[in-house]
């Protein structure tokens, strides 16, 4: 995002110098750099992406005034700035819920908004997504929230508990993206699948009502809305994903957000964004690896830890491969497990098998040999030091491949909003999506975010007690993350349905076997 004294822009694929229109009916000049200049506050900005040889395309209006990042509604026909009232929320009975007061004379609100602006001029809308459980959770919430705030014009403000702001940079340059202090609902981290005001609960109890007589006055509509989409979600809770129950959710103006799921998937069954979505993401299977790779990037600490261990460890090697170890179950050091690895890496020419000891390597000592550094991630050390002794004790087959195998830490038990902990986290899944081969723990949203930000279909083990004796592993059919707790409701004919076959695209996942996930249909 630009940064320039008012509105940036997020991008679109738009040939450069193209002109483009705003809320208020003009279109800024795009330079050669793909970023509109700073004359162009207040309006949309276009800039085109190229990740990884995909052209990736992101359209959506922000307001970059500190301290929040504002996604306006595009289809206002007024100038796009803040309004004066916009630090109170109504209550159902009419009175008023506020933000810490501001001085009388202070008309720009402590510079939240841009110089200049006209009192009362647009209405704006808020997205708050709740941050909880591991990192690899809150980081594919943060992405799918921050998608789905781009197709229906919402601001993207994140729960800055677990200690968000210490792990990732801003994205957006110039402002936060983190929720303020004084937000009125004070208890939303405490929402869950029974809270009134949750989207399924007022659909159950009859508070707001859906159908095709058209849009629901907002007069009639609550100020706010719950959308509980974890694992706990109910069938009216994933109505969400339903045509006409989006119709009724972008008329209300806040939202509050919790899930623990890639809901990702789940957006691609909305016929309202399915062309949007098929303009921003020509190639389906790489929605996360441009959401991460434009929004998740590592503070100087973090980045610090990324840096020194690949250099130590693993830039000088011809060949890096990862491997991501999720233990499930209760024994945490398992021989089978080790085994399945071990199975894995040879069979997918990944590793090199080893020669009994005493046994004469095949080439000679002075032939050149590939050198390969692996690269394990785990809460326990014992996979990894039973890899690397068997690389230390014994010669690899063939060429006498030479193999090293680190890792850079063994935190033992997952620890949920400890700051060193997730930075660790945070630091190995970066380091994983360095490498050139995966391979990752099925059901594992750890693996998810390393496969996504490297852009590489990993080879995937399936958990031990559910996998085929002959098939340690698969090469995953896409880089995606897998949304574990789809909608199972067809939204048109009003039925449970198998969503897995609505759409080419969106799939069943090979390690949920009832979960969801992008494929691309064409090679």
């Amino acid at each position: 995002m630009g940064s320039g004294g008012g509105a940036a822009a997020a991008a679109v694929a738009v040939p450069r110098k193209e002109k483009q229109r705003s809320a208020a009916g003009h279109w800024p000049q795009v330079e050669d750099d793909g970023v509109a200049p700073a004359s162009s506050t207040k309006r949309h900005a276009r800039r085109a992406w190229c990740c990884g040889g995909v052209n990736f395309v992101l359209a959506a209006f922000v307001m970059v005034v500190p301290p929040m990042v504002i996604l306006l509604d595009a289809r206002a026909s007024s100038p796009a700035v803040w309004i004066s009232s916009v630090n109170v929320l109504r209550r159902g009975d009419g009175s008023i819920l506020r933000w810490p007061a501001v001085d009388a004379r202070d008309k720009l609100l402590g510079s939240l908004l841009a110089d200049g602006s006209e009192e009362g001029s647009c209405h704006s809308r808020y997205l708050v997504s709740i941050s909880y459980r591991g990192l690899g959770n809150r980081i594919l919430a943060a992405a799918s929230a921050f998608l789905y705030a781009l197709l229906t014009d919402r601001v993207l403000l994140v729960d800055p508990s677990n200690e968000m702001d210490e792990l990732f940079c801003e994205p957006f340059p110039g402002t936060t993206w983190l929720l303020p202090p004084g937000f009125p609902l004070t208890n939303y981290t405490s929402f869950g699948v029974s809270t009134a005001e949750s989207y399924g609960n007022m659909l159950k109890n009859k508070v707001i009502t859906t159908g095709d007589d058209g849009d629901i006055p907002p007069a009639r509509l609550p100020p706010f809305a719950y959308v509980h989409l974890d694992h706990t979600a109910t069938v009216e809770d994933k109505f969400f994903f339903c045509d006409e129950d989006q119709r009724v959710i972008r008329n209300i103006p806040w939202l509050v957000m919790r899930t623990d799921n890639y809901i990702v998937p789940g957006l691609f069954l909305v016929t309202g964004f399915q062309q949007e979505l098929d303009s921003l993401f020509p190639e389906t299977d790489a929605v996360f690896h441009h959401l991460g790779r434009y929004l998740f990037h590592p503070t100087n600490h973090v980045w610090g830890l990324v840096t020194r261990y690949y250099d130590a460890y693993l830039a000088t090697a011809q060949q890096r491969v990862g491997i991501q170890v999720r233990v499930f179950g209760r024994q945490p050091e398992s021989p089978e497990l080790l085994e399945q690895i071990t199975a894995c890496t040879q069979k997918a020419n990944l590793l090199p098998e080893v020669i009994a000891a005493g046994e004469p390597l095949v080439a000679p000592a002075s032939a050149r040999r590939k050198s390969t550094a692996v690269l394990v991630t785990s809460l326990k050390s014992w996979y990894y030091e039973r890899m690397k002794s068997m690389y230390w004790e014994h010669a690899a087959a063939g060429a006498g491949e030479a193999v090293s195998v680190h890792q850079p830490s063994h935190e033992e038990f997952q620890q949920f909003g400890a700051g060193s902990h997730d930075a660790k986290a945070w630091a190995e899944m970066y380091l994983l999506s360095l490498t050139d081969a995966l391979v990752t723990s099925g059901w594992s949203t750890f693996g998810y975010v390393a496969q996504g930000l490297a852009g590489v279909r990993p080879w995937v083990m399936q958990k031990p007690w559910n996998r085929l004796a002959d098939q340690p592993c698969w090469r995953d059919v896409s880089m995606e993350p897998c949304f574990h707790a789809p909608p199972f409701y067809d939204c048109r004919l009003k039925r449970g349905a198998d969503t897995g076959k609505i759409v080419p695209h969106v799939r069943h996942c090979q390690d949920v076997q009832w979960g969801l996930k992008l494929v691309r249909t064409s090679w």
